[in-house]
């Protein structure tokens, strides 16, 4: 095969992680990142387009020849990137618009667990406080409180007492996350260890693509308010073999099945958000995209060439691919988020340390900048990833966390338990 022009978009930890991995590969002659970042800087060109101006990626795209685009975020997605591709014919690693919804609308994957018997929580969807209070006058507390859209991985509360769900659907719906929130979602609460599973799929087909476990509070022992992730780890010992089959057959092989039949063919990542439940592996939420930061792990544990899997399934082509490989050892990734996150992250702060790391350490940038002198400044509210491969969990996570203590981030922070549950149960 010839060497392929790649456009990644994207800008964050996921986004580095996958340029690390697509570089590697033999079939890269030119990656571009649009508009990529510090870290993506040093393995691919970056040219400054957002990753939801759908209209210049696609011309992007168009004018460096790209033979695969490969999309990051959600965002990208949403405002119908991989939909402006297909006009044009160029291949695209991501869902249409309207296949992202199993991510973009959680009102619209509820209803499509409904329709398919797929397992997931009992729920209700609502624009309205009076009627949310009536169907929350069925559920004992906790209460999970969903806004329905995209709200940066932060649109989830779960409300210890009534009161609390009550001032979450008032939040929402008062406009804290915009249309996001224009509808909310409200769900039974699920008892069980959470974990994540993903696939790779071409509309019809789907390849298992390896698990993970995140951690979204904010501080140690699971504390503080949910995030975008703190740090995650795979593989999951919580997420054996077995109720790996028993989550791939009832949920993620309907759901391929279920999209297609609908005329709304799945192409991309999905990423099944899993809770381990007494009664089995129910649904969480889906994602349309690697997860952020399991993509990190994913990606160092990943031996195998990435590119191949990534066309053959923007062409349809996923079943006569070679399936991945992985490499025996554990990786894990620790995110150093800026002081503030995730209310009010504080930007413009110093970095120093980030590229002194060594093997078998390797830091991603999620969220940084250069300024006019070339010094290193947070820009967002995770900052960087910082990641490890080793021989068990224990190793990595030491490794992680010994490159973390070279690193300095004013007024940064980061959870020093991520891993806790699986080295617990050792």
């Amino acid at each position: 095969m010839e060497k392929l022009t790649i456009l990644l978009v994207g800008s964050g930890g996921r986004e580095h992680a996958l340029a690390w991995k697509i570089a590697q590969s033999p079939l890269c002659g030119r990656l571009v990142a649009a508009p990529g970042n510090p870290g993506i800087a040093a393995v691919a060109e970056l040219r400054n387009v957002k990753a939801t101006d759908a209209d210049g990626l696609t011309a992007l795209a168009r004018e460096i020849g790209a033979d695969l685009v490969v999309v990051g975020p959600e965002s990208a997605l949403e405002v119908g990137l991989a939909d402006n591709l297909a006009e044009v014919g160029i291949p695209c690693f991501g869902g249409s618009q309207r296949a992202a919804r199993l991510e973009t609308s959680k009102a619209f994957t509820k209803d499509f667990c409904a329709r398919h018997g797929l397992p997931t929580a009992a729920y209700g969807v609502f624009e309205d406080a009076a009627s949310a209070s009536v169907f929350l006058d069925t559920l004992e507390a906790p209460f999970v409180i969903k806004a329905d859209g995209l709200a940066a991985g932060k649109g989830v509360v779960i409300a210890a007492d009534r009161a609390q769900a009550d001032a979450a659907v008032l939040d929402m719906l008062g406009g804290r996350f915009g249309s996001a929130g224009a509808r909310v979602v409200i769900e039974e609460f699920m008892h069980g260890e959470e974990a994540s599973l993903f696939a790779i799929c071409d509309g019809k087909t789907a390849v298992l693509f390896g698990a993970a476990q995140d951690h979204k509070r904010a501080h140690d022992g699971d504390e503080g308010p949910n995030t975008g992730g703190m740090g995650t780890y795979s593989p999951p010992p919580v997420l054996t073999p077995a109720l790996i089959d028993q989550a791939w057959r009832e949920l993620i092989v309907p759901t391929v099945e279920g999209m297609a039949a609908e005329g709304n063919p799945y192409v991309g990542v999905l990423y099944a958000g899993l809770m381990l439940t007494p009664a089995g592996p129910k649904l969480v939420e889906y994602n349309a995209r690697f997860g952020d930061p399991e993509c990190q792990t994913l990606m160092l544990r990943l031996e195998s060439d990435i590119v191949p899997l990534l066309l053959a399934a923007a062409k349809g082509e996923l079943a006569a691919a070679q399936p991945p490989t992985w490499r025996d050892e554990a990786a894990i990734c620790v995110v150093l988020a800026a002081e503030g996150y995730p209310d009010a992250p504080k930007t413009g702060g110093l970095i120093t340390g980030a590229e002194a790391a060594v093997a078998p350490a390797v830091v991603f940038h999620a969220g940084t900048t250069r300024d006019a002198e070339g010094s290193l400044r947070a820009s967002g509210g995770r900052v960087l990833n910082v990641c490890a491969l080793g021989a068990t969990l224990g190793e990595a996570r030491d490794a992680a966390y010994a490159a973390l203590g070279g690193i300095s981030l004013e007024g940064g922070f980061y959870r020093r338990d991520i891993g806790w549950r699986a080295l617990r149960a050792r």
